[in-house]
């Protein structure tokens, strides 16, 4: 698992992989985070049962900057209950630590041609957002479209113009790997730029 980083993150990366043994939850991997969170902070969620991405931004003082990003893994194969407490045990262990005040979360996207993977995706989402009930935090969703239109002024932009334009926002050394971190950092930063507060829900 990797926040933000390659395999072999050179020195000067700042954005290097940690592992949080002492931890309620060993699901994930991220860089340091601050001891006090700031005024207002954002958590990005891209689900996935196998991989979960999550990406945190703080908002002070008019200015936006990177927190921490990582992913969240169901790691028990062939238990779909298994995977699920993991990833809701995961998510919410990145909510009690961070104490993000807003949920920005991708929605369910139903393609006809692969019904059992939409299912499968609202499992893990259903789960996501207990985390996100429990800890008394809002939670709003965004289209991959609509993200993606957003951040680059179009809704079929591809994940490389996506990247891109999360490292220009972010002013991050690298693109942002892997592809569920970009997309869960993508989703925070368009709940930010449409300006959503807490309260303002929209279900899909």
């Amino acid at each position: 698992m990797h926040a933000l980083a390659c395999l072999e993150p050179p020195p000067e990366c700042p954005f290097r992989t940690l592992k949080r043994a002492l931890q309620r939850s060993d699901f994930r991997d991220a860089a340091p985070v601050n001891a006090q969170p700031p005024p207002h902070r954002i958590l990005g969620i891209d689900p996935g049962l196998n991989t979960t991405g999550y990406g945190v931004l703080d908002i002070e003082c008019g200015k936006l900057r990177l927190c921490e990003a990582g992913v969240v893994r169901g790691r028990t194969r062939g238990s779909l209950t298994a995977r699920l407490n993991q990833i809701f045990e995961g998510v919410s262990d990145v909510i009690a630590t961070l104490q993000p005040g807003v949920m920005a979360l991708e929605e369910l996207y139903s393609h006809y041609g692969r019904p059992r993977t939409a299912i499968l995706m609202g499992h893990a989402r259903g789960v996501i957002c207990l985390a996100a009930a429990r800890a008394g935090m809002e939670v709003v969703h965004y289209s991959a479209t609509q993200v993606k239109r957003i951040l680059t002024g179009s809704g079929r932009a591809s994940k490389g113009q996506v990247q891109q334009a999360i490292q220009r926002e972010l002013a991050l050394p690298h693109l942002p790997e892997p592809a569920d971190v970009a997309d869960a950092l993508a989703i925070a930063l368009c709940h930010h730029y449409l300006g959503r507060r807490a309260g303002t829900e929209v279900d899909p």
